[in-house]
């Protein structure tokens, strides 16, 4: 018959080994998930930068339009916008990223016999806040890139006249891009998973 006190040591040890499963769960998934879209958002930003630097190095001469324009208007005017606040955006997926690599660390730590090894809650708790907090921050970012982005592409969609020839470039709306929108879109869907992770973790760990 088991005492009292190895009772409650199993009990303790079966708690830790939950919050380690949970927490080994949320962080792989977290990894996966803002790296993954982080990847496919910057490898659209790069096809969308190297596409406006190749236009700007061959601009044609446009009909009606000075040569000297040419340059300017081999790229469309705003999108820069939408391009620097995508980059901050994957800048706070990979810092997200990163904390959700500690918490698969404080899970390691968690499954260890000696219990002076084992985080502290309140180290656990910090990293889910600061993971909660970088992810509307990165929330944020992104819904400026992606509300600059489309707003370059609602304003060329209202500048086109319909059934008549296009000679300003700067008026077509040309698939750089909606990528520069499509990578903002898919920063929020990383932040916004990473951060409901992160809070849903948080609750579940405050009550234990």
């Amino acid at each position: 018959m088991q005492t009292p006190t190895a009772i409650d040591h199993d009990s303790l040890s079966h708690k830790l080994e939950q919050i380690g499963k949970i927490l080994r769960l949320i962080g792989w998934v977290g990894i996966i998930t803002q790296l993954g879209l982080g990847i496919v958002a910057g490898v659209m930003l790069l096809f969308a930068i190297a596409g406006r630097n190749f236009n700007q190095a061959v601009a044609p001469a446009v009909p009606g339009i000075a040569i000297g324009r040419g340059f300017q208007n081999a790229t469309t005017p705003g999108l820069g916008i939408g391009i620097f606040w995508a980059v901050c955006g994957i800048i706070a997926l990979l810092f997200t990223a990163y904390l959700a690599f500690r918490q698969l660390r404080f899970a390691r730590r968690l499954r260890n016999p000696n219990p002076e090894l084992h985080p502290k809650k309140s180290e656990v708790m910090r990293i889910l806040r600061i993971g909660i907090i970088a992810g509307f921050i990165g929330m944020g970012l992104t819904i400026l890139g992606g509300g600059a982005a489309m707003g370059v592409l609602l304003s060329k969609s209202i500048a086109q006249p319909q059934g008549v020839a296009i000679y300003d470039p700067t008026r077509i709306i040309r698939p750089l891009d909606v990528l520069v929108a499509m990578a903002n879109m898919i920063g929020i869907s990383a932040h916004f998973l990473g951060t409901i992770a992160s809070v849903a973790t948080a609750n579940w760990l405050h009550r234990q």
